[in-house]
């Protein structure tokens, strides 16, 4: 049996008769329980609730201020989208909350005995993949268990989590216990160990390790095309470059250096997706919990500046072996191309244009995420109920690709020259050889195959990154 998911075949369908019976309510008894929530909620007697009121509410029950999830709950309650919350679409929401979470109970009691216990608990969470120490679980169980009996009913199980607006999964209750143990309503704090976190690190690297490898080798060509643009002083157009590839090494031509690509964008894509996604509730902390566009900008931009230096060695060596000249139509050998920088230019040549690069990626990546998740955030206020789908993930990474690319796109250039060239030069050397000898069009060199490049291969790398955390379970 798989946590989550109903164990009996064929499952009878789960009614409100169901829920009813296991609250040992009356359906009077449930309809002044849910008219009271909503009223706690609506102090101001307006007849609905608006984010305000949901936030003020959370607040009143000592919900962690950094894990306040009031516009996650008015969206997943306003049917009908117009930013406010009647009590119908509040009932609606209780009555398909509540059979979730009886769903759910009813899969994690394997002994039908109608209560959870430590033992039933801990196979949920072990079959999510989430393993605890001993502790961890007590304390979980003495979280929930408000009667203090050593077991968890289904009415204290519903009260944990009938706010809850993200789905009902073991791993996705698990987080959100992490979250608001951390303030226990009438106890002492009690601070979780956060055993789960490697797990949920190690997801999120898998996931844009993934992302970044799928994408850079459906777009290998147009990087190849770009980086042979970018280098070039003499005006050369797309067509004349394609066919000088073409010429030297064939097909081959435009996936050199794709392998040493792949190997590099995929750590570096996990580190910056990973380092982003913690960044966030960090910088939210610092505040009101709400991270905001500012904060985004600084996360993403953090974020990539420390993909950008762990993998920089790489990148360089890339750059090299895409500009380098073939030999009688043979692809340069690495080994040999990273010993001879090593041995002629010193260790430190490996590093040469990271100050123009973390110039770039700061912003690149910070304008690039930001923009990615205000378009998402937007696509679900104006278009989707839940979750927006494939087809507006790939506008929103195609979008925000393009806006992070075209904005540093002369400090790309800049960078390029420098890491292709043996020649000691710094930035602001490589900067005034290209203004004085092509003017500000040399640093635009090669933005179209770039644009060609960006679009796509932003939009692959976040559909694959959104399917693998959804696959992941990853909230």
């Amino acid at each position: 049996m798989e946590a989550g998911k109903p164990n009996e075949t064929p499952a009878k369908t789960t009614t409100m008769e169901d829920v009813l019976a296991a609250l040992h309510e009356t359906k009077e008894q449930r309809d002044l329980r849910i008219r009271t929530l909503f009223e706690f909620f609506d102090s101001s007697k307006l007849g609905y609730l608006e984010d305000a009121h949901i936030e003020k509410g959370l607040t009143s029950l000592r919900i962690p201020p950094k894990y306040k999830y009031a516009r996650d709950l008015l969206r997943v309650c306003d049917a009908n989208r117009d930013g406010r919350v009647d009590y119908e679409e509040f009932r609606r929401y209780m009555d398909a909350k509540e059979l979730e979470l009886y769903v759910i109970f009813k899969a994690i009691d394997v002994e039908r005995n109608d209560d959870i216990c430590p033992a039933e608990l801990s196979l949920a969470l072990v079959k999510s993949g989430i393993e605890i120490e001993d502790k961890e679980l007590v304390s979980f169980v003495e979280h929930v268990d408000k009667d203090k009996n050593g077991t968890i009913t289904f009415q204290e199980w519903r009260d944990f989590l009938l706010l809850h607006p993200h789905e009902a999964t073991v791993e996705n209750i698990y987080h959100h216990w992490e979250r608001v143990c951390l303030i226990d309503i009438g106890e002492q704090p009690v601070i979780p160990d956060g055993i789960s976190q490697h797990a949920q690190r190690s997801k999120l690297l898998l996931a844009g390790g993934l992302a970044g490898a799928v994408s850079r080798t459906a777009t290998a060509p147009l990087d190849r095309l770009k980086v042979f643009l970018q280098v070039q002083r003499t005006t050369s157009g797309v067509v004349p470059a394609v066919k000088k590839i073409w010429r030297e090494d064939k097909l081959r031509g435009f996936f050199r250096g794709n392998g040493l690509n792949v190997t590099k964008v995929a750590p570096e894509s996990a580190i910056k997706f990973a380092a982003y996604e913690m960044l966030k509730p960090m910088i939210g902390g610092l505040g009101d919990g709400e991270i905001g566009t500012k904060g985004r900008l600084l996360a993403g931009g953090l974020a990539g500046a420390v993909a950008q230096t762990a993998i920089y060695p790489m990148d360089l060596v890339k750059t090299r072996l895409q500009t380098c000249v073939s030999e009688l139509g043979k692809t340069p050998n690495l080994l040999k191309l990273t010993k001879e920088i090593w041995v002629q230019e010193g260790p430190r040549a490996f590093y040469k244009g990271l100050y123009p690069s973390l110039l770039g990626i700061i912003p690149y990546a910070g304008i690039d995420l930001a923009a990615y998740e205000t378009l998402k955030d937007l696509s679900r206020t104006y278009i989707h109920v839940d979750e927006p789908g494939p087809l507006v993930q790939l506008g929103c990474g195609m979008t925000s690709g393009a806006l992070g690319a075209s904005c540093v796109y002369p400090l790309q250039v800049v960078r390029t020259r420098m890491q292709a060239d043996s020649a000691k030069t710094s930035m602001s050397q490589e900067f005034m050889k290209t203004l004085k000898g092509e003017g500000v069009r040399g640093f635009y060199r090669g933005i179209f195959p770039n644009l060609f490049k960006v679009i796509p291969s932003a939009s692959i790398i976040y559909l694959v990154y959104e399917a693998m955390k959804k696959n992941l379970s990853i909230d």
